[in-house]
């Protein structure tokens, strides 16, 4: 293996831990950012259950208030008809008969909307079972993902502690003026930092990279960056082995 094809692989090497690095960092900035979105859930939810249970309240008292103004027009009604036996003219008589009628005309249209009730309460019932249901796995879910959180985040920052020694030491590995210009790209570039190039595409941008620039990288002469996205590249076909396996 030619110096060139040397010093490829120890970038290569640093990268993987690099890899790794990323991957626990993502893991760190992810971890408690899911455990918020699942908060901003339970509390929407939350929200959702109290607005419902108002709903249900005010349903059911509506419920309770035309039962009883059905039952008293029923009773009144009861009333009327005594006063039927003890009329003493007819002119009494049709003024009973005409309060009875609109009592009656008045606690139909009643039954109807106690009917009508009576089925949104079904309906918004059922939502209401929906909604609690949801509100008690969340609230399960929620409680375990806060008592997780820490111990997550101790476990991703010990791996992230143990990677950065790892890369200290691979980082030692690769000659200065190198590692240099791999770390200068590394902070001004998205991950990663070393990529390579098949078939004249860059895997790092996507982008074709110029002939002329393809046949220099294909010569294993020197360290080469991407003329689209600046990433360090080199050539897949220089390690055949490791391609078979990918």
């Amino acid at each position: 293996m030619n110096h060139y094809l040397k010093q490829i692989n120890l970038l290569r090497s640093l990268q993987k831990v690099d890899d790794e690095i990323h991957e626990i960092r993502n893991e760190l900035e992810a971890a408690p950012k899911e455990v918020e979105a699942l908060r901003a859930r339970y509390e929407d939810t939350a929200l959702n259950r109290e607005r419902q249970q108002d709903k249900m309240a005010h349903l059911l008292d509506q419920e309770k208030r035309l039962g009883t103004e059905i039952d008293d027009d029923s009773a009144r009604i009861r009333k009327s008809k005594g006063k039927l036996m003890s009329v003493e003219n007819a002119r009494e008589y049709h003024a009973v008969v005409r309060e009875m009628d609109s009592l009656e005309r008045v606690n139909r249209n009643r039954e109807e909307e106690r009917n009508a009730l009576t089925d949104e309460l079904e309906r918004q019932s059922s939502t209401q079972a929906e909604i609690e249901a949801e509100y008690v796995a969340l609230e399960k879910n929620l409680a375990e993902a806060e008592a997780g959180l820490q111990a997550r985040l101790s476990e991703a920052q010990a791996k992230l502690d143990a990677l950065m020694l790892k890369r200290n030491e691979a980082g030692r590995e690769v000659p200065p003026p190198v590692f240099a210009r791999y770390e200068f790209i590394r902070e001004r570039l998205e991950h990663p930092v070393i990529v390579p190039v098949a078939d004249g595409v860059c895997s790092g941008c996507h982008i074709s990279i110029p002939p002329q620039n393809f046949i220099e990288l294909q010569k294993a002469s020197q360290i080469l960056s991407c003329p689209n996205c600046q990433r360090l590249m080199f050539w897949s076909e220089h390690f055949p082995a490791e391609k078979r396996h990918a």
